[in-house]
């Protein structure tokens, strides 16, 4: 409950900064094609998962070491030792919580962030890929086409919903002939087609006047009609999700191990992203260990640098999974030895700096030199 308040906050403040040059980037490019906020809601929505997963094993390392940190500055520990617990008793608690964030990680890891990165290069693609945005503002003259001249008295939901509707369009009749026409409208709603190849406008209450080459021109009231402002002819459908084995669930990777069905992925790169996972997410395990060790030091020391080395260490770390992603996905190396050795590394280390720390009389030459002495009178 001590670290569950530094959790939330240092789970708050890493996701922020992770984020923060991707959302002014978005930003920009929503921007510049007038895209609309909920767009970038959306997308924003669907990085989290992926910046989550960085911001978890971060804020989880922050949060034990206060708090060990407090409980040590405090006596607490000392009382606990006293007692007769060890400091292994001491920290069970972070322990089992270890074992929980590992088997979400699991899930976040292996379900979670394939769907949101699909999802995320889904809505981008739409996003750049939606032509002509109907995002007007009000008294502004637009021209979606060539044949088409538009102006409104008043403009909302960033420019989809319209009011006082004035159209111009010039159009071939049935006979080839150039006519014009000329609509007013009350209301109006923009639109397009799930396959986004077409944005309408809907028209609510208006007049339609139609001006024909001979002059035989005619008005007629309609209370709804729908316009084609624009036709792409263009078939912007995103691909189907798979094509990347990051877009691949575990179970997902685990089937394409088997039986490779997938040609467009190779085989390596499944197996090395199998086995990454895994070991990112098991690797949680290994943090309370780190921290707790890290965050308990004398009394008389002011300075603790012990967050410093942590950081280091789950920074360096990291890039060692990373290159031994990169080294089993061009196969020069197999995911024990490249991902596994590794990860076994980091927990015996983990492990053995709150070894030390709760046995400190083994790093002493003197505790050696007894316990040989003992055995030369024996």
């Amino acid at each position: 409950m001590q670290a569950l308040p530094s959790f939330i906050i240092s789970l708050s403040v890493i996701l922020t900064a992770l984020m923060l040059e991707r959302l002014l980037v978005l930003l920009d490019l929503l921007a510049a094609d007038n895209s609309p906020l909920t767009t970038f809601l959306s997308l924003l929505a669907d990085l989290i998962p992926h910046y989550l997963g960085l911001a978890i094993p971060a804020a989880f390392c922050v949060s034990i070491f206060s708090s060990v940190r407090q409980l040590n500055l405090n006596n607490e520990i000392d009382a606990l030792l006293n007692s007769g617990k060890s400091l292994f008793q001491c920290v069970r608690p972070y322990i089992i919580s270890g074992y929980i964030i590992s088997i979400l990680c699991t899930i976040l890891y292996g379900y979670i962030q394939p769907y949101a990165r699909y999802d995320f290069r889904a809505a981008f693609f739409y996003a750049s890929h939606a032509g002509w945005a109907p995002h007007i503002q009000s008294h502004m003259i637009i021209q979606p086409n060539n044949h088409t001249v538009m102006i409104v008295d008043k403009a909302s939901q960033y420019g989809t919903a319209l009011s006082g509707i004035f159209i111009r369009q010039q159009k071939l009749n049935d006979k080839k002939q150039p006519i014009e026409q000329i609509i007013l409208a009350d209301k109006g709603n923009f639109y397009s087609r799930q396959d986004r190849t077409v944005i309408m406008l809907k028209l609510y209450n208006g007049q339609n006047l139609t001006l024909n080459p001979n002059n035989n021109n005619n008005i007629t009231e309609f209370s709804n009609a729908t316009r084609i402002i624009q036709n792409t002819n263009k078939n912007n459908i995103f691909r189907e999700r798979g094509d990347d084995q990051r877009e691949l669930t575990l179970n997902g990777l685990y089937e394409q191990i088997k039986q490779h069905t997938n040609k467009n992925i190779p085989l390596l790169s499944i197996k090395a992203e199998f086995h990454f996972r895994l070991v990112r997410a098991l690797s949680v395990i290994a943090i309370p260990f780190l921290a707790t060790a890290l965050a308990i030091s004398p009394k008389r020391q002011r300075r603790n640098l012990g967050l410093g080395i942590a950081a280091l260490i789950l920074v360096a770390y990291d890039h060692v999974q990373q290159l031994g992603l990169t080294l089993v996905s061009h196969g020069h190396d197999n995911a024990f030895v490249a991902l596994w050795i590794p990860f076994f590394i980091f927990i015996i280390i983990s492990y053995g700096f709150l070894f030390f720390k709760n046995n400190p009389f083994i790093l002493n030459p003197r505790f050696f030199l007894n316990r040989l002495l003992r055995h030369a009178d024996k």
